[in-house]
């Protein structure tokens, strides 16, 4: 395979996977007839970073949800690697972060350390943090995380946006909305 580096590729649009800017690029890179695949290279124009297109299908890929303001490192850092894991491909350790993220935010919040999953969301939710209506998809982030620990169970790109999805609305019922209301 040979690569070859032209300046007015075929223009492609796509979100870049670092930026997550919509672009639309003709500059990168191209493999010649010889490949068995059709394999590009675009750069995104605002980032400049480069985007790999393996017969469609994109690498890095657009990490699901939003970053949540506020959050504690640690928290920060679980929540961030289960979505750039999903954007990986990598849906089983994205669902297994979660399962984790749940009981560092428990013990952000109070509940002691080497507890049962269950008691981390029942900690969570006796003491309010869950809100009203949430505890079901709360409790589904711990049965489906201890599906993909527990069972020879391959979990799916919709498994870990999902809970990528019910992670974010805790991490923001619990530290984003509380810091946006004025402090007296």
């Amino acid at each position: 395979m040979i690569w070859r580096n032209i300046e007015n590729i075929a223009p492609r649009t796509f979100v870049c996977g670092f930026c997550r800017n919509l672009v639309g690029s003709g500059r990168g890179y191209y493999t010649d007839n010889s490949s068995p695949k059709d394999i590009s290279v675009h750069l995104c124009p605002y980032c400049y970073r480069p985007s790999l297109f393996i017969e469609g299908k994109q690498y890095p890929g657009i990490s699901p949800g939003s970053p949540v303001l506020k959050l504690p490192k640690d928290i920060d850092s679980l929540y961030e690697e289960a979505r750039m894991a999903t954007a990986a491909g990598a849906y089983t350790s994205a669902v297994l972060t979660c399962r984790k993220l749940l009981m560092n935010v428990a013990v952000s919040q109070g509940a002691a350390e080497n507890l049962s999953f269950y008691s981390y969301v029942e900690h969570l939710s006796q003491k309010g943090y869950i809100p009203p209506n949430g505890k079901g998809w709360v409790d589904h982030i711990r049965k489906r995380g201890n599906e993909a620990t527990h069972e020879i169970v391959l979990m799916s790109q919709s498994d870990a946006e999902e809970l990528i999805t019910f992670s974010e609305m805790l991490l923001k019922f619990i530290f984003e909305f509380p810091s946006r209301v004025p402090q007296k």
